[in-house]
């Protein structure tokens, strides 16, 4: 790779935005849901995308539900967007006061 063109994608790649925010992968029999946050939405989406095509689940509270052809949905709850001079802890206390902020709209749902 020429030493121009690495220089402009390790750019690109330091310079993207980082979106991360709470989602929920829900069970489409009865309604349940895992919720949980992460510092990389597009990231999670994908996990889970790999998860269904495979068969394999990640989640061991999930794993007792997840079958060839599972009931579960992926939705994204609420995205937020790292600063830019914020720091990686800041955002992942964000992220966490977010999934909490979640739970308790969510609190007469049930959880995995």
């Amino acid at each position: 790779m020429k030493s121009e063109t690495r220089k402009a994608l390790l750019s690109a790649y330091q310079e993207r935005k980082i979106i991360g925010g709470v989602f929920a992968i829900r069970n489409t029999n009865h309604g349940k849901r895992l919720l949980d946050s992460t510092g990389d939405m597009n990231g999670s989406h994908n996990r889970f995308d790999f998860m269904k095509r495979t068969g394999a689940c990640y989640h061991p509270k999930l794993r007792v539900e997840w079958s060839d052809n599972p009931p579960f949905v992926f939705e994204i709850l609420e995205e937020l967007e790292k600063g830019e001079t914020q720091t990686d802890s800041e955002f992942k206390e964000d992220l966490k006061t977010l999934r909490e902020l979640w739970l308790d709209k969510l609190r007469d749902e049930q959880f995995y």
